[in-house]
């Protein structure tokens, strides 16, 4: 019994859902119809394989039918039941017919099973009467595994992938104080190793070399060091800790973004929407970055709570440094989205020993501070997204007495799909950081007010190429109306693969 069973072994089962609906009423469908049809019309016919498909009153379905019914060797339905019946295409029916036989073959390979000889003349038949589709069949699954083989051969990981990002900027100062005002070209490369071994959890490690330089009077998202040696910028784990808790544990590089939503449609860190700092995010988010940790904890279906912490000099263990006692930044914030066209931030950050020049107030000496943001984004409908910020910062110097008070805000207005789905429009206009009010030796108040005016626009060339010139404009820069008006063009492209 074992040899000739041996001959009917198939190809890896193929489940086929069609085999599965109602035949009671296909069955009486058909029967009506016949009688409708005049006698002489009729041709007899007296295999199975003359049919141009299989209907539920010929023999070969039936036969199937009542092998399922016996052996259970196709279920399509979840409570493993074998239902109803419609007209099926021959090359259907024999996927059913190829998946019964490889179950049946299971159940006599593990001798848990008798079939009688009346099965075994029938499979016999099907097979002969459907030879042709089978060998089809078996051929295209043999295709189908080969492919899949090759790929799997060939994938760079199995809990892996990886990704690249190139940004390619041209960028001149054309107004200005600086003496710097060739134009310059500079690259930014990034690989990205973005692993999963539970598929809920994330492990992100990221390469990057940067020589793209920076401008003074307005600083650029994506400007590096000038320098071109690679290095790890970016390594962190995210993971569930419940259905509603998600951890985020920073070794290298962490910055607020990481942790938080920072409630900006231009916030694509330097490789798509703004061209600069100022118009990527409030500028209180760069008083943080670093190694630590983060929570996001849901509240319901439209709001959301995030702490975190990142020391800047975690791996110092001297006098004044390590992951307490040195540099580092708090954050805490309330995120409330209760529809897709609507979003607002409530952000606190509690910094200590950073120096304010990561908000642009061009004085280093370390302080403490406490900042406050209000950030939001409304939609206007499909193409039209209004949003902006506001951020106050009173400080404390580490090294004298007196306070300082720090406002800045901003308005932005974007075009999603402008000219081509997938381009975006944006225009950015606020106020650079201010120091208004300051009791702290060395640090004055400002008499004028710098603006930052920017437009770029983004075209999506494809899914993988972007080109994006913009236009920087600086009133003031420091806010002293003694300097020139800042005017920057930048053109940037960018690369995702």
């Amino acid at each position: 019994m074992r040899k000739i069973w041996k001959t009917l072994l198939a190809s890896p089962s193929v489940l086929v859902a069609t085999l599965i609906l109602n035949a009671t009423s296909v069955a009486a469908q058909t029967a009506a119809t016949s009688e409708n049809i005049p006698g002489e019309a009729l041709a007899q016919v007296t295999s199975v394989s003359q049919f141009s498909d299989v209907q539920p009153t010929d023999w070969a379905f039936q036969a199937l039918q009542s092998l399922v019914e016996r052996y259970g060797c196709i279920a399509g339905y979840p409570n493993n039941t074998f239902r109803g019946n419609r007209a099926l295409t021959r090359y259907e029916f024999a996927a059913g017919l190829n998946a019964c036989l490889n179950r049946i073959n299971e159940l006599i390979a593990v001798a848990t099973s008798n079939v009688d000889s009346g099965d075994t003349t029938t499979i016999k038949r099907l097979q002969s009467e459907f030879s042709s589709e089978l060998a089809t069949l078996r051929g295209r699954v043999d295709a189908i595994e080969a492919k899949t083989a090759q790929l799997e051969a060939n994938q760079f990981s199995t809990t892996s992938k990886l990704e690249g990002e190139v940004v390619i900027a041209a960028t001149d100062v054309f107004e200005g104080n600086t003496s710097d005002k060739n134009t310059t070209l500079g690259t930014r490369a990034r690989i990205n190793f973005v692993s999963s071994f539970t598929g809920k959890d994330t492990l992100y490690a990221r390469i990057q070399a940067n020589n793209i330089p920076d401008v003074d009077e307005a600083p650029l998202a994506f400007a590096g060091d000038a320098d071109t040696n690679a290095y790890l910028d970016g390594l962190w784990y995210s993971f569930p800790l419940t259905k509603s808790t998600n951890v985020i544990a920073i070794a290298n590089a962490g910055a607020a973004d990481d942790i938080v939503d920072t409630v900006n449609q231009f916030d694509g860190d330097g490789a798509e929407g703004a061209l600069s700092k100022f118009g990527t995010r409030n500028p209180i988010y760069y008083q943080m970055d670093g190694s630590g940790l983060g929570i996001t904890q849901e509240l319901g279906d439209s709001l959301s709570f995030s702490v975190g912490y990142l020391a800047s000099e975690n791996n110092d263990p001297s006098q004044g440094s390590g992951i307490f006692n040195g540099p580092y930044g708090a954050v805490a914030q309330l995120t409330f989205e209760p529809s897709k066209r609507f979003k607002v931030g409530l952000t606190y950050i509690n910094a200590y020993n950073q120096g304010l020049d990561a908000q642009g107030v061009n004085i280093a000496t370390p302080y403490e501070s406490d900042s406050y943001g209000v950030q939001a984004t409304l939609g206007l409908g499909d193409k039209l997204v209004l949003g902006g910020w506001g951020g106050y910062t009173n400080t404390r110097s580490l090294n004298a007495s007196g306070d300082a008070d720090i406002w800045n805000w901003a308005v932005t207005l974007g075009l999603p799909d402008f000219g081509k789905k997938g381009n975006l429009a944006g225009v950015i206009f606020g106020m650079n950081p201010k120091v208004t009010d300051s009791s702290i030796a060395g640090l004055n108040e400002d008499d004028d007010t710098s603006y930052h005016i920017e437009g770029f626009y983004q075209h999506k060339v494809n899914d993988n190429i972007s080109i994006t010139p913009g236009v920087i404009w600086v009133t003031a820069p420091g806010n002293n109306s003694n300097n020139d008006e800042a005017v920057i063009g930048t053109l940037r492209t960018t690369f995702t693969f």
